[in-house]
């Protein structure tokens, strides 16, 4: 019986600990990664293992937000979106996130990294008030979610690879659908997973007016000309 009692009482300990690395919330998350960044330059292999699984959905979120204003920024929405690409891909498949070879000793300032995620920091102390975990479980804990939610993820990145910089609004709407599925997905939060899904809807929407409405002035166009 004693051994018994110890036992338990181990196994409480252990799930109070995995408890509580669970109860970390997002900016301390990231205050965690911070703080393990080296003084020197990292390669980008590096970085991906100090990130980890949840830190490359973080990095997602926070690749996303550069996006959350309605003028286009040229260029970087076509690199960064290649870069969620693979960690949306990576997530879908349940694996490490691949880098070509030739990407993997690229090196990138340990200082810009440690700015760029001290300066997410104010965006995610915004997300944690209004995300609460388990909420809606059913776009979550399953294996159908999973893979859904990691293929939207892709579709989002998809959109904003497209190098659209005089449409308005072409980079935003992607840049939600990252950045709540990221979320939603790091905080187990069903809600915040829906508002993703809502923003892919309002995406597919937008574009297609968009394109429908170029489509029929072109048409229009074409049709004055040969009268």
């Amino acid at each position: 019986m004693a051994q018994k009692t110890q036992l338990k009482k181990r196994e409480l300990v252990f799930l109070f600990q995995k408890d509580e690395v669970f109860k970390d919330s997002l900016s301390e998350k990231i205050k965690k990664i911070i703080n393990k960044i080296p003084e020197r330059n990292l390669t980008l292999s590096e970085i991906v293992n100090l990130l980890g699984n949840d830190g490359l959905l973080l990095l997602s979120a926070l690749l996303s937000i550069v996006f959350l204003i309605p003028v286009s920024i040229p260029g970087f929405s076509t690199v960064f979106g290649v870069i969620i690409f693979f960690i949306g891909w990576s997530h879908l498949l349940n694996k490490s996130l691949w880098i070509p070879s030739n990407m993997k000793t690229k090196t990138l300032s340990a200082e810009k990294l440690r700015t760029s995620l001290k300066k997410g920091l104010k965006w995610f102390h915004f997300l944690e008030k209004i995300s609460t975990p388990h909420r809606f479980n059913i776009v979550i804990n399953n294996k159908v979610a999973h893979k859904i939610n990691g293929f939207l993820v892709l579709v989002g990145s998809v959109f904003l690879m497209i190098p659209l910089g005089l449409m308005p609004f072409s980079n935003t709407l992607p840049a939600l659908i990252i950045l709540f599925l990221s979320i939603g997905i790091i905080q187990k939060d069903g809600i915040i997973i829906l508002l993703g899904y809502f923003s892919v809807l309002g995406t597919f929407i937008y574009f297609g007016l968009f394109f429908s409405t170029i489509f029929l002035a072109f048409k229009q166009m074409v049709e004055t000309i040969t009268l």
